[in-house]
């Protein structure tokens, strides 16, 4: 990973375009090709980004021009750069799930049914460049669905679900996603979040997903 402290202006040109106005910012360019800028705020989230594949070009006049495989466009333009270094991290060796929240995610895939009639399992751990998706699947309608699960779903959960949304829904071949968010136990204010965003919520039902009760799923 390579990290750059910069004084710079970014403009994006894509669909639609964008301009951040010249501040210092933190540039994080990923083994994977991704790009990203962040300021000091917003948690994790970027300002502004590039997901993989793209390519990243540094010209002599200071502009980084990073250019994805369907020509939108990243422009970095540096006037001071503060910090420039790279990091080999390796590989990553994934997030650790709790058991309950591992086992009910194996059960989940096998009997994707119990979220709807006709749905079926893409792949679980669906790997993406900001880390695995739980399930990814189809519903009755052919519509790909991305499915979060948690023990206890709380908001930082919907936001790691936003967060994968916004990436999957930029690959043509699998958009439009849409966002189940799934757990033993769904927080008020996740729930609200949830709904704001329009993702789905499902309570489930650990005992009755092993066919120890009812076989029977809430979707809220």
């Amino acid at each position: 990973m390579r990290l750059v402290i910069a004084r710079c202006s970014v403009d994006y040109a894509g669909r639609l375009t964008a301009h951040l106005p010249s501040a210092p910012r933190l540039i994080l360019v990923k083994a994977d090709g991704s790009v990203s800028i962040h300021a000091d705020d917003r948690a994790y989230k970027p300002l502004n980004w590039m997901s993989p594949p793209c390519t990243l070009k540094e010209g002599e006049d200071g502009v980084w021009t990073v250019v994805n495989k369907g020509g939108e466009k990243l422009i970095i333009t540096m006037e001071e750069i503060l910090h420039d270094s790279s990091h080999e991290l390796g590989v990553d060796p994934g997030l650790i799930k709790d058991g309950v929240e591992a086992h009910l995610q194996e059960l989940l895939a096998d009997r994707m049914e119990t979220l709807g009639e006709g749905w079926s399992l893409i792949r679980r751990e669906y790997p993406t460049a900001i880390g695995p998706v739980d399930i990814l699947g189809r519903d009755h309608e052919g519509v790909t669905v991305a499915v979060e699960i948690k023990r206890r779903g709380e908001i930082d959960g919907v936001e790691q679900l936003t967060r994968y949304l916004d990436l999957l829904n930029r690959d043509p071949h699998l958009a439009p996603v849409k966002g189940v968010f799934a757990a033993q136990e769904i927080k008020p204010q996740a729930r609200v979040l949830a709904t704001d965003r329009g993702i789905s919520c499902v309570t489930l039902d650990y005992n009755a997903l092993r066919g120890i009760e009812d076989d029977k799923l809430r979707l809220f």
